[in-house]
């Protein structure tokens, strides 16, 4: 069977470890698919060119004296030449030690030009970064109607949160080493499946324990997206683009935060767009919001499936047939879309010389069982991850300073605002003492109030709402409840006699320390029941779509001068930036107030992240990048989980300390970040 790959081209493997390519039948200097143009005359010119002479063309910018692009590539190409010779001459670097592929890659890449084939990789690999984005807010939406539907508990809640945010970090870990193993491609398509069907899966489960497994799967294929998504993009793009067009890519992190919170703001509230079949199964808003959050992931992985593999992975890899197309594929699709369709892909050989650590797992693979050999290659290679990542330490620990801050304070900030919220409506409840009421028809709502050594004797109760509203040692004889809808509604020490409860939902969980005598239940509304009205306030809401479209000017700024300022300058502003934010942290009093430095937080706060995305895939080897990733992002949710923990234990208590944590780790952040290498210059290992 032919190999698709091949099509007509002869791959000869050349003295020093070079395969050079050539296509049968090929055109002059044994370039491929040069026999696709026809060969012109010595003195045949087209109309367009007649008269014009080769030798006379100009340039149009060399009257302004601006230097032709092709003249500035191959000055940076030269300069990184003699840079390499110096760096022979002191014994930096042996002759016969010499990897030419880092240096012959981004030649070859700085050929291929950036254009329309790396727009459309940007869309699709964007999309599946924006699917992460989105599942980071879905659960923190869903849970107030969540809980009210399958009756979670308080204990389950914060179970749900910290095993999503688990699997996330197994998931960053697991397929991030993968992606060195498999692919990028196929691990990426892997991921958005896993995270497709359990998501969709989640939409319908009606017990907890089945939603929580689902949650948790899907969580394990998303949770390792950034790794693949970067490592990805990164091994398509040129030196002089990478920092730029990594930045704009974390622009779409923002955008899945911003649908999240916005299609959650349309549909959840609307109790009326779900459906159910019977009695058992119930389609409420909150699960038509999840499906709907699976759209940038089915869009994603559409996407990638009619995308290529990573040219450079296949390289690392020894397939280098398949990466010379890939990468000529690359080549042609931009400069067709550049008007220059005429332009020959030049590239006809490629040098990758085997390291001494291949030959070390190749001679080990040899020998012994299957399982050892399995085993000698996978911990061989995490071990030189391990020690990748742990020689950069800087990096880690400016990673687990910003992760404890941003995250820490993501829990603090809408926790703040709902514990605001909270006192406030506190600070207008109305108590009741000793009342004594007699025949009367209670037909209004009551809400925020206090009855303690009551007396209600031959009352009714109908058609109304109960919201926050306790009875203490209280009296109910002759009364009768019917058709009513409580929400936080408690009955304490009480005593109730001859009175019957109809179609309401008060039932045991309800009345605490309760003396019965001679009551009735008649069609009661038993467990859990949602009251949107109650459970979604549309602050929640509003303070996410801020927060996350708080961070654009950040995003823009940071693409903008990534490449020109560098990435060391950027992660360290921008952290400083952000310990200032939290420091004025201390002045808020009001909802308002926190939601602004909220704001302000955020967009001071998305540079650093964009630096550090930037310069986790400049620093380690593409062999290894992707694992190296997966570690740093799942020691970054690490943090996270950490940081959730503690700044939630301070709410209500003092946000002194929280201010004080998140304040002190981005500044001695911002000052470690001075230590990092900086990678504008740096050519991809």
């Amino acid at each position: 069977m032919d190999d698709p790959y091949h099509n007509n081209v002869n791959q000869q493997m050349t003295e020093g470890g070079e395969y050079t390519y050539t296509q049968d039948g090929g055109g002059q200097d044994g370039y491929p698919y040069q026999t696709d143009y026809p060969p012109q005359e010595e003195d045949a010119a087209s109309d367009a060119t007649e008269g014009a002479d080769d030798d006379e063309q100009m340039y149009e910018g060399e009257y302004q004296g601006i230097p032709h692009p092709d003249e500035i590539k191959e000055a940076r190409r030269a300069a990184r030449l003699e840079a390499r010779r110096k760096a022979r001459l002191a014994g930096q670097q042996q002759e016969e030690e010499e990897d030419n592929l880092p240096e012959q890659y981004e030649t070859i890449m700085e050929e291929c030009g950036h254009g329309r084939f790396q727009w459309m990789l940007f869309v699709v690999l964007g999309l599946a970064l924006m699917a992460d984005g989105v599942d980071g807010f879905v659960v923190g939406f869903v849970l107030p109607s969540a809980e009210k539907d399958m009756c979670i508990s308080n204990s389950d809640k914060g179970l749900l949160g910290l095993l999503v945010y688990v699997a996330m970090m197994v998931g960053a870990l697991v397929w991030g080493g993968l992606c060195d193993k498999m692919g990028r491609r196929k691990c990426l398509i892997y991921v958005l499946t896993i995270d497709l069907v359990f998501s969709f899966l989640s939409c319908f489960a009606q017990g907890y324990g089945f939603f929580l497994f689902f949650r948790f799967c899907s969580g394990f294929g998303i949770g390792g997206s950034i790794p693949i998504v970067y490592t990805y993009f990164t091994e398509f793009l040129q030196m002089d683009k990478r920092g730029e067009h990594l930045s704009w890519l974390c622009m779409f992190w923002m955008l899945g935060g911003l649908y999240a919170s916005f299609t959650a703001w349309g549909i959840i509230p609307h109790y009326g767009w779900g459906f159910s079949i019977g009695s058992e199964f119930q389609m409420h808003s909150w699960r038509l919001f999840i499906f709907v959050c699976l759209f940038p992931a089915l869009a994603a992985l559409v996407g990638i499936i009619f995308m290529p593999e990573s040219p450079r992975f296949l390289l690392e890899n020894a397939r280098h047939d398949e990466a010379w197309m890939i990468l000529r594929q690359v080549h042609d699709t931009n400069w067709k879309a550049k008007g220059e369709p005429e332009r020959v892909f030049t590239v006809t050989n490629i040098k990758t010389p085997q390291t001494q650590e291949d030959e070390f797992i190749e001679i080990q693979s040899d020998t012994g069982t299957a399982f050892q050999r399995w085993t000698v290659r996978h911990v061989t290679m995490l071990q030189q991850v391990c020690i990748s990542v742990l020689h950069w330490r800087y990096r880690q620990n400016l990673n687990v300073s910003l992760c404890f801050s941003y995250h820490g304070l993501g829990v603090w900030f809408p926790d703040m605002i709902k514990y605001m919220q909270y006192e406030e409506y506190e600070s207008k409840v109305r108590v009741f003492h000793r009342e004594k009421v007699e025949r009367f028809h209670f037909n209004f709502s009551l809400v925020n109030q206090i009855h303690r050594e009551g007396e209600y004797i031959h009352d009714k109760f109908a058609n109304i709402e109960i919201k926050s509203v306790k009875f203490e040692d209280s009296l109910f004889e002759n009364c009768y409840f019917e058709d009513v809808k409580s929400t936080n509604t408690f009955f304490e020490n009480c005593t109730i006699k001859n009175t019957v409860f109809y179609n309401t939902d008060l039932w045991q969980e309800k009345f605490k320390d309760c003396r019965m005598e001679n009551t009735t239940f008649l069609h009661p509304k038993k467990g859990c029941h949602l009251n949107f009205q109650e459970e979604n306030d549309i602050v929640i809401y509003m303070v996410s779509f801020l927060g996350s479209l708080a961070v654009l000017p950040g995003n823009i700024l940071s693409a903008l001068f990534m490449d020109k300022i560098g990435r060391i300058r950027i992660i360290g502003g921008s952290m400083l930036a952000s310990s200032a934010c939290t420091f004025l942290l201390l002045l808020s009093f009001s909802q308002g107030a926190v939601i602004c430095w909220q704001c302000l937080f955020y967009g001071a706060s998305v540079a650093a992240w964009n630096g550090l995305e930037v310069i986790s895939v400049e620093l380690y080897p593409s062999s290894k990048r992707g694992t190296a990733f997966g570690i740093l992002n799942g020691i970054c949710k690490f943090a996270a989980i950490i940081a959730s923990f503690i700044f939630a234990a301070f709410i209500g208590i003092t946000k002194i300390i929280p201010i004080f944590l998140a304040f002190s780790a981005l500044v001695c952040g911002g000052l470690v970040a001075l230590k990092l290498p900086e990678t504008r210059e740096k050519i991809l290992s």
